[in-house]
C-alpha cells in the first residue's frame, strides 16, 4: 500500500512545525518527559513552513535561521511503504526530487505519519539522499536514517527505521544553537 499524502497530515506536520502552542502541547503527551520539554521549544522557535504545490512538487517547505529544507508527507497505516506501488509515482516523486536538489545542494526529507499509532510518537523522518553540503543542514541529514531500498532496487519507508520526530528537532535545535547562531 503506497502511503497516502492526505492534506490533514501535512496540515498536522505544518502546525506542529510552525510551533502551533495546542498543537505541539497535544503531540508532546505522547513523549516522555524529557523530550517532551525538547519538542514544546517549537513554541518559543518554530520554523516558517510554507505549502509547496505541484504534482512531483514538495508537501512543505520549512525554514529557520540557516535551516532549510523541502518535506515530502506520507501516511500509512501499514509497517512500510513501498515507493512502487500506485504505477510507481511515488518511485518517479522520488527522482524527481532528487533530481531538483541535487542542482541546489539541499536535502529531501520524508515525513512518514502512521496512521492509527496511540501510544508512541506518530512522525518519522528520513533523508531522500545522499547529502552533499556541509553546515547545519549536513550535519543534521547526516543523522538521518536514508530511504531503503529492497532486494530489487525499490525504494521504501519502513517505520522502524526512521528517526522520531522529536529527536530529529532536538539535533536541528542543538546544531543551530541558541538564536540560530552554529556551536
Amino acid at each position: 500500500m503506497v502511503g497516502r499524502s492526505a492534506s490533514g497530515y501535512e496540515r498536522e506536520l505544518r502546525t506542529l512545525l510552525e510551533g502551533d502552542p495546542s498543537a505541539v502541547r497535544s503531540y508532546a503527551r505522547a513523549l516522555p518527559p524529557t523530550d517532551r520539554r525538547e519538542f514544546e521549544c517549537l513554541i518559543d522557535e518554530p520554523f516558517l513552513v510554507v505549502r509547496g504545490a505541484g504534482s512531483l512538487g514538495f508537501d512543505l517547505v520549512a525554514m529557520r535561521w540557516s535551516l532549510s529544507f523541502p518535506i515530502e508527507v506520507k501516511a500509512s497505516s501499514e509497517p512500510a511503504i513501498h515507493f512502487t506501488a500506485a504505477s510507481g509515482r511515488a518511485s518517479a516523486q522520488l527522482a524527481a526530487h532528487r533530481a531538483a536538489i541535487a542542482k541546489v545542494g539541499l536535502s529531501v526529507i520524508y515525513a512518514y505519519r502512521r496512521i492509527g499509532l496511540r501510544s508512541a510518537e506518530s512522525w518519522r523522518i528520513y533523508r531522500g539522499n545522499e547529502v552533499r553540503g556541509s553546515g547545519v543542514l549536513g550535519l543534521v541529514c547526516r543523522a538521518l536514517p536514508p530511504i531503503s531500498t529492497t532486494r530489487e532496487g525499490n525504494s521504501v519507508l519502513r517505520w522502524e527505521e526512521g528517526l522520531d520526530l522529536s529527536r530529529f528537532l532536538s539535533r536541528a535545535r542543538s546544531l543551530l544553537g541558541a538564536r540560530g547562531t552554529t556551536s
